[in-house]
């Protein structure tokens, strides 16, 4: 067999998690936003499979949230959206409107991290999950609200044949995040997206809606991205990580690999600053700076002002993902990485 050239190499480890054995449900490549001429995301490719839970995580305006917004058509008319978006072979980029509205809510669903904003105020609890039946399923009626009721005890919504008539206002914050999950399961979606489900919950009620969430991407065998900047919550959810860095995919592994060997130094310094549960105590290491702003990032690797192990190398070119174990990738001109930077 003839050996490949770097460019065919470089092909084939393009999209992160491509390379799994099953034909992804949504495969993104090259996926570019810009505002106003000043660039958000920067090429991200990005891979998700039938069932399987991927977290992204990173610091505010890494762009994680913005990736899934330009997939699903979401953002205003000033974005200017290139690059591939495909569920199972079927361009989304570009779609006619009506395929779009078909697509959102039924084959790929949605569940935004403040529902006081999702939710109309103006409208029934009930109603709004009725409507998205009515779109996704084409119940009406009687039958519609038996669903509708079906959805909110599933979700765990106490005293649900009450609660359909209520306001979103009457409802706690809590509550109304059940709601919105009621709603992203109306229509038996293939793939859902977490936006940050759980930012503005306290502690005790962030573990029941991660708890539902798991307990419904079990058995409903859909797929799942949870977009957080909670690493914590990702390892305890997803099989998959993403770290993403100033509008870059910067390293992708399986969650146990990337905990226990992470190798970007973004990564590493994540993790450096979450606390340990157990062992000794330990001064935590935060990382120096701030995300640049998308319209002044530093030549070259865009962490690099703010990395310990930077060199000469990091600012002449941004680098792209390279495969460093099996399904693991990573985007560093350092690779491997120093033992210390690993630890």
């Amino acid at each position: 067999m003839p050996d490949m050239s770097a460019s065919e190499r470089a092909a084939g480890e393009r999209v992160a998690g491509e390379s799994r054995p099953d034909r992804p449900l949504v495969e993104i490549r090259d996926l570019r936003v810009s505002f106003e001429g000043v660039p958000a995301l920067r090429g991200i490719d990005f891979a998700v499979s039938p069932g399987e839970a991927v977290g992204l995580v990173g610091e505010s305006g890494c762009g994680k949230s913005i990736t899934w917004l330009a997939a699903l058509g979401l953002l205003g008319p000033t974005a200017r959206v290139s690059g591939s978006v495909r569920l199972q072979g079927e361009e989304l980029l570009g779609a006619p409107p009506a395929r779009l509205d078909a697509v959102r809510g039924g084959r790929i669903a949605m569940i935004f991290q403040d529902p006081a904003t999702a939710l109309n105020p103006v409208h029934r609890l009930g109603w709004q999950v009725e409507e998205a039946l009515r779109l996704h399923r084409g119940l009406e009626g009687a039958a519609a609200r038996a669903e509708a009721l079906r959805l909110f005890e599933r979700v765990g919504i106490p005293d649900a044949a009450r609660r359909l008539a209520s306001y979103p206002h009457e409802m706690s914050g809590g509550q109304n995040q059940r709601v919105m999950i009621a709603m992203a399961l109306a229509g038996a979606p293939d793939l859902l997206i977490a936006d940050e489900p759980t930012t503005a919950l306290d502690a005790t009620i962030q573990a029941q809606i991660l708890d539902l969430l798991r307990e419904i991407q079990a058995e409903a065998g859909m797929a799942m991205v949870l977009i957080s900047h909670d690493l914590g919550v990702v390892a305890d959810l997803c099989t998959r990580v993403g770290v993403m860095y100033a509008g870059r995919l910067v390293e992708m592994a399986p969650a146990a690999e990337l905990f226990a060997e992470p190798q970007h130094p973004y990564t590493c310094g994540l993790l450096g600053a979450l606390p340990d549960m157990s062992g000794p105590r330990r001064r935590l290491v935060a990382i120096p700076g701030s995300v640049p702003e998308p319209g002044r990032l530093p030549a070259g690797c865009a962490f690099a002002p703010r990395c310990g192990f930077a060199t000469a190398a990091c600012a002449a070119g941004v680098p792209e993902l390279e495969a460093v174990g099996e399904d693991h990738h990573a985007a560093c001109a350092r690779l491997p990485l120093p033992d210390a930077a690993a630890a």
